[in-house]
């Protein structure tokens, strides 16, 4: 956030959660631009750092580290990261704690960092869809408090609102309930009317597939690795109160997701 314009910078404004922040501050009558590589009210490429200065001017780790070195020079006052749930458990290889602490250890800057559990909207989209009646995903039997977006998009607009009221604060937005992947197979099973299980699979096969499928850089795999197996050895997100808390709203359930987005997992009619 720069405080002399009082704008707000959504860095992957064009993204799932980022379009959900830039619209709530929108309706909040705050000023936001957004920044991504399509779509956006201008080009952002962590990968390009020709469109960093350009960011700066309307409104990973070292180069979120020089973003953040531009970011002071122009003026920003507040960052809010969208990190993840756990990160402060994260091996040293992944870059989303690196990135808390450059973030943290920074005086001209006040920042809030937000440790989400995994969205619902995985399961809705590209990321877990149902293929051939399965989820497949590497998480055992372990359980995740899976958070909705718009939930962790309003936390965002909180802190962006009112950063002097959050500065320095953590935040680990999540849904109200843990539910493993072979629960919310039922619960999507239910809403949709067909039969939905979870596919088990060997995490480094899963992790080969998403990246030679393009799904995801090489280097994402570290991370992905992680992620899977923190859920699978009993160490997911538990539900906590952080949502309530911020945004004086309850967090939506996963039956609340899943009843609004029913027509995603819906068998399409046969043609006569």
């Amino acid at each position: 956030m720069d405080n002399s314009r009082q704008t707000t910078l959504v860095l992957g404004g064009t993204g799932r959660t980022g379009s959900l922040v830039a619209r709530k501050l929108a309706e909040r009558g705050l000023s936001a631009r957004t920044a991504s590589r399509h779509g956006a009210d201008v080009p952002f490429d962590w990968d390009n750092p020709a469109t960093h200065g350009p960011v700066m001017r309307v409104t990973y780790a070292g180069l979120v580290s020089d973003f953040l070195d531009l970011a002071e020079a122009s003026g920003v006052r507040h960052v809010t990261y969208l990190s993840a749930y756990g990160s402060n458990q994260a091996p040293p290889e992944v870059d989303i704690r690196a990135v808390e602490l450059d973030l943290m250890s920074r005086r001209a800057v006040t920042s809030s960092v937000l440790r989400p559990a995994w969205v619902m909207q995985n399961f809705s989209d590209d990321h877990l869809p149902v293929v051939q009646d399965m989820i497949t995903v590497p998480t055992a039997g372990g359980a995740e408090a899976f958070v909705d977006a718009a939930d962790i998009a309003a936390v965002a607009v909180e802190t962006l609102a009112d950063p002097d009221a959050h500065a320095g604060a953590v935040y680990a937005p999540t849904g109200p309930e843990a539910l493993t992947v072979a629960e919310v197979a039922g619960i999507i099973a239910g809403v949709a009317g067909r039969p939905v299980s979870h596919n088990d699979i060997e995490r480094s096969v899963w992790i080969d597939g998403a990246i030679a499928a393009g799904a995801v850089p090489a280097d994402y795999g570290v991370m992905l690795n992680w992620l899977t197996a923190a859920i699978a050895s009993g160490h997911g997100s538990r539900p906590n109160d952080d949502v309530r808390r911020v945004t004086g709203s309850r967090s939506a359930s996963f039956a609340d997701f899943a009843r609004r987005n029913a027509h995603v997992w819906a068998v399409p009619a046969a043609l006569p």
